[in-house]
């Protein structure tokens, strides 16, 4: 086992950062102390031309615009955070959604899906294949190429975004020209070695993971639908070009591992692992200088997913 970064040990110790386990909280404590645990250990929210919102019939959308986006036929990403499915919202990964839009000089969308317990599988998925809808629709308005979008998240919203891409390979939505996923959710049957490896102590836990799955897919015959566990999917051929970030000392290392090589062998992808790091750590900028290094690394694998993008 590869040594722990100094950067992670450092965040994990941070001030402010959750001291309540989740799983002896109640959902919407859980969402709270969330919320309030990310204002401390993020970077200080970049400058963007334009923020925005709107609303997606009853969803809540939040839209970044670069600096150096153009008003009219700009890149897309539409990010979906992550939370387990129980917990967070766009404000949670806003510091990640205005860097990649500067970044890319793009156009960043993040809807605020529903969550569970109160709104359980697949509400998620439909909500978010639905902001991908309106993305094409009202991409005049927006500013965006409807032919440049690209799908990315972290975590749960890794497993949404793995989702959509599938669903845009099938006709289902539109198409998306390629998938960025961050230690993404792929198999809820939480069977992986790396279930045990790193059940506790690194930030997420398996303890965790298992009351985020339980909100999300309290029957548990719906924890192998490949809405679910994209891992499980029949054929991952024809999706988009997929970049994986992986974390070394993380509960999901096993399964976005094994589908990172799925997507290689069946489709297009590349990933990266950051060996000495945690669940979570591409959010914690100002205690983790690798973030920064994550960042970049999406920024370089967005321009192969579409090379007319700002160099």
């Amino acid at each position: 086992m590869t040594q722990l970064d100094e950067s992670a040990k450092r965040a994990l110790a941070w001030p402010g950062d959750p001291e309540t386990a989740v799983e002896s909280c109640t959902p919407a404590q859980a969402r709270q102390q969330y919320l309030d645990s990310f204002a401390g250990i993020q970077w200080p929210l970049e400058e963007v031309a334009e923020m925005l919102e709107r609303r997606v019939g009853a969803i809540r959308v939040k839209i970044w615009r670069g600096q150096a986006a153009p008003r009219q036929g700009a890149p897309a990403l539409l990010y979906l955070h992550g939370g387990g499915f129980v917990i967070g919202a766009p404000e949670t990964h806003e510091d990640i959604c205005r860097t990649l839009a500067n970044m890319a000089g793009a156009v960043v969308v993040s809807p605020d899906y529903r969550l569970a317990p109160e709104h359980p599988f697949p509400a998620a998925i439909d909500d978010c294949a639905a902001t991908l809808v309106w993305m094409t629709e009202q991409a005049d308005a927006l500013g965006i190429d409807p032919s440049r979008i690209i799908v990315g998240g972290d975590s749960a919203g890794g497993n949404l975004a793995a989702v959509v891409a599938l669903l845009a390979r099938d006709g289902q939505v539109p198409a998306v020209i390629g998938q960025v996923l961050i230690y993404p959710v792929t198999d809820q049957l939480q069977a992986a070695d790396s279930y045990s490896r790193y059940a506790e102590g690194f930030g997420l836990t398996a303890a965790a993971m298992k009351w985020f799955r339980d909100h999300y897919l309290p029957e548990a015959a719906s924890r192998s639908d490949w809405r679910a566990s994209p891992l499980s999917a029949m054929s991952l051929a024809g999706v988009a070009p997929a970049f994986v970030i992986l974390a070394g000392h993380d509960v999901l290392v096993d399964e976005g591992a094994g589908y990172a090589e799925r997507l290689s062998r069946e489709a297009q992808a590349t990933s990266r692992t950051w060996p000495g790091q945690i669940h979570g750590f591409v959010s914690k900028r100002r205690a983790i200088p690798e973030a920064q290094e994550a960042l970049e690394a999406i920024a370089m694998a967005w321009r192969t997913m579409d090379p007319a993008l700002t160099r």
